[in-house]
């Protein structure tokens, strides 16, 4: 039998145990509901090449992907594991992150270590250390925010990320009061420091006025942390049994990040040239690539999207793991950004 003829009846051979597998799941594959934010467009492009990339600038770096993995933990042996596993993955798909609050590594020396991640993540990938708005209040009144400064330098990262989290210091048992206005705080960090920030909330997002204020400050980028994923609001009233009988509706309060997307879309409409701060991370609730690139194709801005319940989830489990979800994340984003388009309300 010469090859041609082999390679016909291996390729019919194939072909008839594809189309026996396709009736035999044809009556488990009826779609039973539809994702209506996205006109579907086969007719207007080819496969994307492998290897594929979407650059998205954050700062003076650039992410091959518009996938942050968010600022979460750190500092205890748990975490660290964690975050190691998180900086493998930010190297290998040349994404950026953030870690959770470096509160620790002020207070303890021998806690610095626990951040350096830059050996891990190389020269390339964005990444910022996090402080409680609180916490900079503090370091302002001391007269100690060169500790910040210092710290940014040993561990070479690109910057601080400040979290704005009112409701959840208030529900927190070890909580710390805030006695100044959040945004004359971080007027006063950007003045004294020339760091460069990128402020965030922590699982309600920002209000319409809120916004105004921050979109106005020379900021790398302002991230919702919408409401819709994790609430530590909620988490810390989780925590503490009597006031969670009372005041367990603020959970219900906030924006989520559709409508944080419409609120700064208005705004840049609205400030013009007054807007510094014209880069957004959107996350709070994102589960999947499609809200990613829903909300990413929706902003007028420059714009990328970031997680942090899903990506802890994946990394917890293992290496393996979490490099397998983030693989197909980005599969899916440039799938979507090649066949979909978004309907506009």
């Amino acid at each position: 039998m010469n090859s041609n003829k082999a390679n016909l009846q291996n390729g019919a051979a194939e072909t008839e145990s594809r189309k026996d597998s396709h009736m035999a799941l044809a009556l488990s594959s009826q779609n039973d509901t539809i994702d209506t934010r996205f006109y579907y467009e086969p007719m207007v492009a080819a496969h994307p090449t492998p290897g594929s990339e979407w650059r998205v600038q954050l700062g003076q770096k650039s992410l091959k992907y518009p996938l942050w993995i968010s600022s979460m933990t750190g500092g205890t042996a748990k975490t660290n594991v964690v975050n190691q596993r998180l900086a493998k993955a930010v190297a290998k798909f040349g994404l950026g992150m953030g870690v959770g609050s470096a509160r620790i590594a002020l207070e303890d020396p021998d806690k610095i270590k626990d951040f350096d991640l830059r050996p891990v993540l190389g020269k390339e990938a964005p990444y910022y250390l996090n402080f409680g708005i609180a916490q900079v209040e503090k370091l302002i009144k001391s007269g100690s925010l060169t500790s910040v400064s210092d710290l940014v330098g040993k561990l070479d990262a690109d910057g601080v990320i400040i979290h704005v989290n009112p409701l959840q210091e208030w529900m927190q048992p070890e909580g710390d009061r805030i006695e100044n206005i959040p945004i004359e705080t971080i007027k006063h960090f950007l003045e004294a420091t020339r760091l460069r920030v990128i402020v965030k909330e922590v699982g309600q997002g920002f209000g319409y006025e809120s916004m105004k204020q921050l979109l106005q400050l020379p900021l790398t980028a302002v991230e919702f942390a919408a409401n819709g994923g994790t609430n530590f609001s909620k988490l810390e009233l989780l925590r503490n049994q009597t006031k969670s009988k009372y005041l367990m509706p603020f959970i219900r309060v906030g924006q989520p990040a559709e409508e944080m997307v419409d609120i700064s879309n208005r705004l840049f409409e609205v400030l013009g040239d007054k807007a510094k701060c014209r880069t957004l991370i959107i996350s709070g609730g994102i589960k999947t690539f499609l809200d990613g690139y829903y909300l990413i194709r929706k902003s007028k801005t420059n714009a990328l999207y970031g997680q942090a319940s899903e990506m802890l989830r994946h990394a917890a489990e293992s290496q393996e793991a979490l490099e397998e979800f983030i693989q197909y994340q980005i599969e899916g984003l440039i799938l979507a950004r090649t066949f979909l388009t978004i309907k506009e309300k």
